[in-house]
This record gives structure tokens, sequence and C-alpha cells, in this order.
């Protein structure tokens, strides 16, 4: 049997599904290929002296690595040429970053964290970058931040590169999520596993427990009940896993189950939660809807919330179904 690459695998769900344009095709591939050079920046660590500290802030207010600064102008530099898109936006960048005039504008806007799970960076663990594609909507010329204040449902596409043991690119493009593992002999995308299905039920939780004494009396329920295991009233044992990278989280949850839960806490109480809807739990949810799981911010699916902000915070909790539905059941119960 040949195996199928990446490129392939667009081809064949245009020819199937007719919604893949081919400057969505190129931008998909172009953003594939980036991940591929970041994987070997990840790789070298130490050798290649990108550990560490790039002693600059984001405009979160977050101290960045030299591999998110990194990241951040790889992405750049390899989509901002190829004609295929208007805008990006990045979570380490202030505000959205035009494709210059000497260049051809495409019709998408791509947003990107490029390298999410920072703190694990210098204790190999884990990390990945997350994207997401948008169509720039109306035909007025020029672009500007308000362009890409669109919800979630109408994204395009999505997907995250996650660099562990293999460096695995995951997306969807509307049609169930599919899994590629990178050959590092031939440097090419080998799809792996299609049409990935997440366990409605599970016996697992990703959450970090450091923070309990702040959330909200419904996480606190839920998580209570998983605790008290076969003998509480859920009637089973509850697993906790914990990686402190979305991506690595997040792909766990994607390949065997399970439910992941950011939510608000009372530190900053004015804050609806830590995470960046437009970077982190837009592109995750449609991820997560697409394998037949849930995503909410314990009050409303995720991808049906109207972005005010280009870097607009939201609590996550997604998963398997039946356990996002419960979390949000009791948030909804304590409204």
């Amino acid at each position: 049997m040949s195996r199928v690459s990446l490129t392939r695998y667009l081809v064949e769900q245009q020819r199937e599904h007719g919604h893949i344009p081919s400057q969505l095709r190129l931008l998909i591939e172009v953003v594939a290929r980036a991940c591929k050079h970041i994987a070997i920046s990840v790789n070298k660590g130490a050798l290649g002296e990108v550990l560490g500290s790039a002693d600059t802030e984001n405009i979160q207010g977050e101290v960045q690595k030299k591999l998110d600064v990194i990241s951040n102008e790889v992405l750049i530099e390899a989509n901002e040429w190829g004609g295929h898109l208007a805008a990006m936006a990045s979570e380490e960048m202030d505000s959205i970053h035009v494709v210059p005039h000497r260049y051809p504008q495409g019709e998408y806007l791509l947003l990107f964290d490029p390298l999410d799970g920072s703190s694990n960076i210098d204790v190999n663990v884990s990390i990945g970058t997350i994207f997401s594609v948008l169509r720039k909507v109306g035909h007025h010329r020029g672009v500007s931040e308000e362009d890409f204040l669109q919800p979630g449902r109408a994204q395009a596409a999505a997907g995250y590169c996650v660099y562990g043991p293999q460096t695995t690119l995951v997306l969807t493009v509307g049609e169930g999520v599919a899994m590629f593992t990178l050959d590092r002999e031939t440097g090419s995308w080998v799809l792996t596993q299609d049409r990935v299905q997440i366990p409605a039920d599970t016996k697992e939780f990703a959450i970090n427990m450091s923070n309990l004494r702040h959330w909200a009396a419904p996480v606190r329920q839920y998580i209570d009940e998983c605790l008290a295991g076969k003998d509480g009233p859920r009637s089973k044992d509850f697993n906790m896993r914990w990686v402190a990278s979305m991506v690595a989280d997040v792909h766990r949850i994607l390949t065997r189950g399970g439910v992941f839960l950011y939510p608000w806490d009372q530190r900053e109480p004015t804050k609806p939660g830590k995470l960046r809807l437009m970077y982190e739990a837009n592109p995750m949810a449609f991820l997560v809807e697409q394998a037949g799981g849930m995503a909410t911010n314990g009050e409303q699916r995720i991808m049906d919330i109207m972005p005010t902000a280009l870097h607009e915070r939201v609590s996550v909790m997604l998963g398997s179904k039946n356990e996002v539905q419960r979390v949000t059941d009791y948030h909804r119960q304590a409204a």
C-alpha cells in the first residue's frame, strides 16, 4: 500500500469535497514546511544555541524564549511571499503583520501560536505550534485587526504540530481530523491516522491541580467527583495527566480520549481565562469537534464566541463529549 503524503491528502480532499482552493492548499503546505524548520531548531536544542530566554516580553507580558522568537520569524518569513495570505497574527506580536506590498495579497488570514508550551523548552518536554486559518471577509481594500475578529466556526482550517519523540502534524479542513508523521529521512509528511475520533467517555482529566483553591465552584465540584473515584458519585477511578503544554495535552486526548480544563480562576477575576481564543482555543476546538468531541468555555460553545480583541482570553474545557457536557452543565446550573 502506497504512503499518502500531505499534498496527496489535500488533493484528494479537494476532489472528494471540493472545498480546498489552491490558495488554501498552498497555505497549509507552507505552514507544514515551516513546522519542519521549527522542528529542526527544537531538535538541535543546546547544540543550536536556541535554549534559554530571549530577554524580551510579548504582548501578554510573558518572557519570551529564544525559540519563541525564532519560530515566530520562521512562520512569518515562510508565509508572507506566497500570495495566499492577506495578513498574519501571532500570540507573540502586538498587532497584525500585513503582507508587504511587494508581494501579492491573498484571501486568507493566518493566526498562530508559534511555540506553545514554552516553559517546557529547556527541560526537553513536548511543545508545539498551533495555527488557524480564516477567510478575509468582504472586498474592501487593505486589512485590519477587525478582519480577524471572526468566530471559530468561520475557520477554513486549523491544526497543530507537536515536537515530541515523533514530529506530528494534526490537521482539519472541516472533514474530520488527520494525523501526519514527519519522515525525517525523506522530509515528507506521511498520513498515519485518518478520521480520528475521541471517545465520548473517559477516565482521564488534565488540569493544573496547583490552582485548585482559585477555581470557581463548578470546576471544583467536577474535579472533586473525579478524585472521589469509584467510591464517589462517578463510581469510577480517574487518572490525572498534565504536561503544561496545550499541544501535548490535546494530542493525548485526540489519541486516546480525556478532558482538558484551563478554567477561569480568582487570581485574575476580570479575565475570563488564560488561554487565547484566537490562537489556541478556536483551532483546538475545531479539531476536537471534528473528532467527535466538545469544546466550551463553561457556558457556551467556544467556536460560537464572537471575539472583540485580537488577544482575547477564554476559559477552556474540551475533549471527550460526555465529560465536557457534565462540567458545562455544572457551570450552567450555578449561573
